[in-house]
């Protein structure tokens, strides 16, 4: 009977999902399903951590709203309407590129009126819950927050687990917040192919404080700093073992650096980190934005710490806003992500040559037993794209 229904994909897979919820170790609330009762079901990024099969399946049975219509949302502040817009321009099919891309040129007029702040750390630092935290600070404040937050995808079966919208329930629940939680993939540095088109629309949105989560701290995340005014790197009490797990490329790029966790028994320890820090600072070159940098301790529990946070955010946008940093860094940042998507466009269309595509297996096999050296490998699939 269920079979003949309409809607019966959404209907199964939403019950399949609500019989999965105990996997889900550590989630007190599993909010993240569609309600296929809402006039909006199913939601935007409901599914974008699912595998990518089960994705097409589930919307391929809703409407796909216009790019016109879709428009008109994002500048009323509809949330709906904005998550579906990001879930347009993340869509790889080939087919809605050309409406993702007018979506964005015609969002781009009314964004670029935000601070951008991107926040890492090492795994376990509790980016999450200092968001929140900060997120719900902002909003007292007068902001309206959006929360741009990149989870790790599995390598296997693609998909990932998007918990960011669970952990940060209460941020999630306010009308002036926007969380958004996206699949890494395997773009560089955690940071999903397309934030920083996300970045315009909620701009467009209305949304003055985009906050930009990470996976945590690696050699790439120099692709999050490309796309943000303020880079806030979280740290862990213990100065010593942090000294030598983060990298100092991390460090360097970092605006402000802030120990979190500074609450109960690892309070002396965390001013301990603060001091090493402090000093360690000495060390490194001046930043390009003539601006010192800070190191400031908070808990994200208890709150304490986030007026701290947010009064040096504020001093360093009004200071790099009177030298004109900050327009040229937004100038320098718009030139790098324009050769990106040029490396990354020509990648595109090097892998779905046909050609390319029927000759990589053999090149790649004799690449790899050595009887070709990679230059060669190379050098033959790229004359192969060429003609």
């Amino acid at each position: 009977m269920l079979i003949s229904q309409p809607n019966s994909k959404i209907l199964f897979f939403s019950t399949l999902y609500e019989l999965l919820k105990p996997l889900f170790v550590g989630v007190k609330k599993f909010n993240a399903l569609p309600d296929p009762e809402n006039p909006h079901f199913p939601a935007d990024q409901e599914f974008s951590g699912l595998h990518p099969q089960w994705r097409q399946r589930l919307r391929s049975d809703r409407p796909t709203p216009s790019t016109e219509e879709l428009l008109s949302g994002i500048l009323a502040g509809d949330r709906v309407a904005l998550g579906r817009a990001i879930t347009l321009i993340e869509s790889q099919r080939p087919d809605q590129r050309e409406s993702a891309r007018q979506l964005v040129e015609a969002c781009l007029p009314q964004a670029g009126r935000s601070i951008r702040i991107g926040i890492t750390g090492s795994p376990g630092v509790g980016k999450s819950t200092f968001i929140e935290a900060f997120g719900l600070y902002l909003l007292q404040q007068g902001r309206k927050v959006a929360v741009l937050a990149v989870d790790p995808s599995s390598r296997s079966s693609k998909g990932s687990i998007l918990g960011d919208k669970t952990r940060m329930e209460e941020l999630g629940r306010h009308s002036d917040a926007f969380v958004r939680p996206s699949p890494a993939g395997d773009s560089l540095g955690g940071v999903a192919q397309k934030t920083r088109e996300a970045i315009y629309l909620c701009e467009a949105a209305g949304y003055d404080a985009i906050l930009v989560e990470t996976v945590g701290v690696g050699q790439s995340e120099t692709a999050v700093h490309s796309m943000v005014d303020f880079f806030l790197l979280l740290l862990l009490p213990g100065a010593g073992d942090e000294l030598q797990g983060i990298k100092r490329g991390i460090v360097e790029m970092a605006d402000l650096l802030v120990v979190n966790k500074t609450d109960g028994d690892r309070v002396e320890a965390a001013r301990q980190t603060q001091r090493a820090y402090r000093n360690a600072l000495h060390l490194f070159p001046a930043k390009e934005s003539g601006q010192p940098v800070q190191v400031l301790t908070c808990s994200a529990l208890q709150p304490s710490g986030m007026a701290e946070v947010w009064k040096n955010v504020v001093d360093f946008q009004q200071s790099v806003t009177a030298s004109g940093y900050f327009e040229e860094r937004r100038r320098q940042q718009a030139a790098f992500w324009l050769e990106e998507s040029i490396q990354r466009q020509l990648r595109e269309w090097f892998d779905r040559h046909p050609e390319v595509r029927t000759a990589w297996p053999e090149v790649r096999q004799k690449v790899a037993q050595g009887e070709w050296s990679s230059f060669k490998g190379a050098a033959y699939l790229l004359d192969l794209f060429k003609q």
